[in-house]
């Protein structure tokens, strides 16, 4: 038995959201709907913070829920990044039937269920050309985010700034620096190594970077492949950055081939030296996972660091 099966109040809370979704899309009184009613459900992995189901409706409808009892916040930031990648028109990704809090704190996030398929020869290409276009649609004047959200379980600082530089160094490196340090994480040459690489970052990041749209967290977990063959976009970290941040995680995580990039280059072509920089935006990856899981990725950190000091 699930756990949500068992939960009457998070149940109740489910239907509302997708009741005042449905209410909203009618032309008829909220009043005179059809009482949603969840028949049945399903638990489906929804990865390492929050627990996550297949709820059907009495009529059938199926729905895709998270939920969790310690970050209820993530899935409003959630539900916003996934809004402001759609606005660009560019890829797909679930359509956000709403967001809520138990009156006991537990949070959650309803989405529309995405009919998964398998990759062809072509899916790489695809999704490096509608990520293109999604960085090039998606553009702003400065850097940052109109508010905070979550890289995994850690806070992710967005504050506007406008040199890319400045918002990397005090909201990217530098956080979660302090907060490896704060963690226990770092040692005297790691802090000393860090510094120098911060004071030389102005040498070798460009400076007449444009703000764009950038996913934040995108490694395997975080793009999904639709039954029609489209790549589909999930639990993003989103802000206004260098592109190149984007490929810190690729790089890392993702498993994507070079026909992906070699996609993205068709469609937007990168500045020249950025195999070199993407290591840097490695490096902040790295940290919140040094800070996340603790102790295994401090040699990768410390790796970079050698590298760039």
């Amino acid at each position: 038995m699930s756990p949500l099966s068992r939960n009457t109040e998070l149940r109740q809370s489910i239907e509302r959201v997708i009741q005042a979704h449905i209410a909203t899309g009618s032309n008829h009184l909220e009043g005179e709907l059809t009482r949603v009613s969840i028949s049945s459900t399903q638990r489906v992995s929804g990865g390492c913070i929050s627990q996550a189901e297949i709820v059907t409706l009495e009529d059938g409808c199926k729905f895709f829920v998270k939920y969790n009892h310690t970050t209820p916040e993530l899935f409003v930031a959630e539900s916003e990044g996934l809004a402001e990648i759609e606005l660009t028109k560019a890829i797909r990704v679930p359509q956000v039937i709403g967001n809520d809090q138990t009156d006991s704190g537990t949070g959650l996030l309803v989405l529309e269920v995405i009919e998964t398929g398998q990759a062809d020869t072509e899916f790489e290409t695809r999704l490096g050309r509608s990520l293109a276009n999604m960085h090039r649609r998606g553009r702003n004047d400065r850097f940052g985010y109109h508010c905070d959200n979550f890289i995994g379980r850690s806070l992710q600082i967005n504050c506007w700034a406008t040199s890319w530089v400045e918002f990397l160094i005090r909201d990217r490196l530098g956080y979660q620096s302090s907060l490896a340090q704060a963690n226990g994480h770092t040692t005297t040459e790691f802090l000393k190594r860090f510094d120098r690489v911060i004071s030389k970052l102005t040498s070798f990041i460009e400076s007449d970077v444009e703000p764009c749209l950038i996913h934040g967290d995108l490694w395997s977990g975080n793009f999904m492949i639709a039954s029609n063959g489209d790549p589909v976009l999930i639990d993003p970290a989103v802000y206004y950055g260098s592109r190149e941040a984007e490929f810190g995680m690729t790089t890392l995580f993702s498993g994507l081939s070079p026909r992906f990039y070699d996609a993205y280059n068709e469609c937007w072509p990168m500045s020249d030296g950025w195999q070199e920089r993407v290591e840097i935006y490695r490096l902040y990856h790295l940290l919140n996972h040094l800070n996340l899981f603790g102790g295994v990725y401090f040699p990768a950190c410390m790796q970079i660091l050698k590298k760039f000091s």
